[in-house]
């Protein structure tokens, strides 16, 4: 133990003495978290609308003025024609057209129905779709509150016998930044902690301070934790500093569930993915060996641990991959107990899974550390 603490000594003293390695680790963090949310939103708005308006009718404007006001379209134009419009859209300076036919007030009265027709760029397929469904959905109200103006009462039939009472859970006011802090959370700490990790144990090869440590009677698991246990501390502080400054007081985002779970399970990550940046830095030999190894298994991590996309909705080679992702599960872990409260007996698998990270990629991180000149 009295080896371990002059190992941790000498890793605190190094860590501050450079002055750039506090900032990337506080800082960085920190501004990625208050910038990222309002950046990664899937909730589409000013989707830029071209209407072909034939009728020209009060109706029609009302149309027009309702979608404008639904603050999810930009109407960008007026066209007299579906080819001028359509070359706004092959010109990238529209996303969908809107297209009112002639007759469409006298169909509505007269017939009581009308049709108009959509045409959608789709070279993006999210924003197509949304953007399509939010369109059909204003078209369903306008239609709606027509016909309550136009129908008398006693023309309605009566109400149903079933009525829908909608009840949000975890996330009230649908705010797709509550979804995404949490995930946000977890991927800065894994990038401080594995990246800074493995960098700062490759350093020590690349100035060669580390022929030192190994003719020194240091052994390989202490040598280990006194690379470890550094940035597991700085790791707890940088996830305390995004949970209860910038998710709190930026967000008003609160953990619902127990914060010794959250902790508990934080605690568990730190160390299986400390062993991952420990692993690397063992095959490695300079610091920009590292920054593409890990890398490479970043993006795969990040992409596939449902941070942006469900992995249920993935193929299954992918959902198989995504389950061999330390990232996955604590994402999945911060999700629940922060927006759903849940407790130990819902994690039961994540923390297993975790475990078998832990040791999984500290034993191979000390079995490969080789103490050889």
């Amino acid at each position: 133990m009295r080896v371990i603490l002059f190992l941790l000594r000498k890793e605190f003293v190094q860590i501050f003495r450079n002055r750039m390695f506090l900032p990337m680790i506080f800082a960085m963090p920190l501004v990625q978290l208050l910038v990222l949310p309002l950046a990664a939103n899937y909730e589409m708005k000013n989707i830029v609308a071209v209407v072909v308006d034939h009728d020209r009718s009060m109706v029609s404007q009302q149309l027009v003025e309702k979608i404008a006001a639904s603050g999810y379209f930009r109407i960008h134009a007026y066209p007299t024609s579906f080819d001028e419009a359509f070359s706004l859209i092959e010109g990238d300076r529209g996303d969908l057209i809107l297209e009112i036919p002639k007759d469409f007030e006298s169909r509505l009265i007269e017939r009581g129905g009308s049709s108009v027709f959509i045409a959608v760029n789709a070279i993006n397929g999210i924003k197509a779709s949304l953007g399509g469904a939010y369109l059909r959905q204003i078209l369903t109200s306008f239609s709606s509150e027509l016909r309550e103006r136009q129908m008398p009462v006693a023309a309605f039939p009566p109400l149903p016998l079933i009525r829908l009472k909608t009840s949000v859970r975890f996330n009230p006011i649908m705010s797709y930044r509550h979804f995404m802090v949490p995930g946000f959370l977890v991927l800065l700490v894994t990038i401080i902690s594995t990246y800074m990790c493995g960098l700062h144990a490759v350093k020590e090869k690349e100035n060669g301070s580390i022929e030192q440590i190994n003719v020194s009677p240091v052994k390989k698991y202490q040598f280990i934790l006194g690379k470890l246990i550094p940035f597991w501390i700085l790791g707890v502080v940088v996830f305390s500093l995004g949970l209860f400054v910038v998710a709190r007081w930026v967000y008003g985002i609160l953990p619902v569930g127990s914060l010794l779970l959250l902790y508990a399970y934080l605690l568990l990550y730190l160390v299986a993915m400390l062993g991952l940046g420990l692993l690397v830095s063992t095959y490695c030999h300079t610091q920009q060996q590292v920054m593409f190894t890990m890398f490479f298994f970043m993006m795969i991590f990040i992409l596939m641990s449902g941070l942006f996309t469900p992995i249920e909705s993935m193929p299954r080679w992918a959902y198989l991959i995504a389950c061999c992702s330390p990232i996955t599960y604590f994402t999945e872990v911060a999700r629940m107990v922060i927006l759903k409260g849940s407790d130990f007996s819902h994690l039961h698998i994540h923390i297993g899974m975790m475990s078998f990270f832990a040791l999984l990629f500290n034993s191979w991180a000390v079995i490969n550390y080789k103490k050889t000149l």
